[in-house]
């Protein structure tokens, strides 16, 4: 049986967007940790275990797909224990966003992601 999420780094520079989106889980009593910057996104995601890894693409310091590149490299990954969806409303060519499924455990766009979605997705994985 896979083990259920508990904890979660979400990785968000929008403030509404990742205040909306973690208040939203810890009211569902996930435990959770929120940075604003793709550098903090990968030292947190690199010294703290989590289940899952709520990963922004438009990030400052460093893009979302270069953090999940850095993490989830051909070398190695660095988050063996953690699941990664992608949150976007970046449009993406389809080699870019191919590349990125590849790495990730799920490719969502934000628009289209209200808090009730995001947790019955966070609940199938």
């Amino acid at each position: 049986m896979p083990k259920a999420i508990k904890t979660i780094l979400i990785i968000e520079d929008d403030q509404f967007i990742g205040e909306m989106y973690a208040r939203s889980l810890i009211h569902e009593g996930y435990k959770v940790d929120w940075v604003l910057s793709g550098s903090q996104g990968y030292n947190a995601a690199t010294s703290k275990q989590y289940d899952l890894i709520l990963l922004d693409i438009m990030l400052p310091e460093a893009q979302g797909d270069d953090v999940l590149l850095a993490l989830r490299s051909r070398t190695g990954d660095k988050i063996p224990n953690s699941k990664v969806l992608v949150l976007t409303n970046f449009e993406q060519d389809e080699e870019s966003r191919m590349a990125m499924e590849r790495r990730a455990d799920g490719y969502l766009i934000k628009a289209e992601l209200t808090p009730r979605k995001l947790i019955e997705i966070i609940q199938q994985l």
